[in-house]
């Protein structure tokens, strides 16, 4: 079983390939993808996170950790960014990459994406709140991005020494402070 892949491992900073859309090997890809994502009490996961170079990501913003059930992931083959609306607005994201700190990201509030499912079907989705972030957040992933390259300057700094300060305390994935 694949684990999470932790900051500064270079395959997180690197641009993933495109996928070959109704590649029947991306359900199992997907599967592990979200296994790790429920375990560790995440929202979203790209695949360079578990280690894997193609381009496809994972996200469910209304699951439950405390029912099963509630479980219902999002695969998004090849997905890429058509729009982006609205003034950015800051707010705190955490990354099972980046465990042990938030971060203070501006992102446009709401974003059109296009991706394909598991099948090969394209499909357009448009997002605000947290699933616009997660979005937004997760294809950055895909792009070399992670939270350190996609907040101000002044906050990379004091990010980084969070999280060189998180991992001096043991921050694993899923923990968003070390508090």
């Amino acid at each position: 079983m694949a684990e999470i892949v932790l900051y500064p491992d270079k395959r997180l900073l690197t641009v993933c390939k495109e996928c070959e859309v109704g590649d029947r090997s991306l359900v199992r890809l997907s599967k592990e993808m979200a296994i790790q994502m429920y375990d560790n009490y995440g929202v979203g996961i790209a695949a360079p996170q578990i280690g894997d170079d193609r381009r496809i990501i994972v996200v469910d913003c209304d699951y439950d950790p405390e029912d099963k059930s509630t479980r219902d992931p999002l695969v998004l083959v090849n997905p890429e960014i058509l729009e982006t609306k609205g003034e950015p607005v800051e707010g705190g994201e955490g990354c099972l990459s980046c465990p042990g700190i938030q971060v203070p990201i501006s992102r446009p509030p709401w974003v059109k994406v296009r991706f394909y499912d598991l099948e090969g079907a394209q499909w357009e989705i448009e997002a605000d709140e947290l699933l616009g972030r997660c979005l937004q957040h997760e294809i950055d992933h895909l792009n070399g991005k992670t939270l350190f390259e996609s907040c101000s300057g002044t906050n990379r700094l004091i990010a980084l020494a969070d999280y060189e300060a998180a991992k001096a305390a043991g921050a694993k994935p899923g923990d968003t402070s070390i508090n």
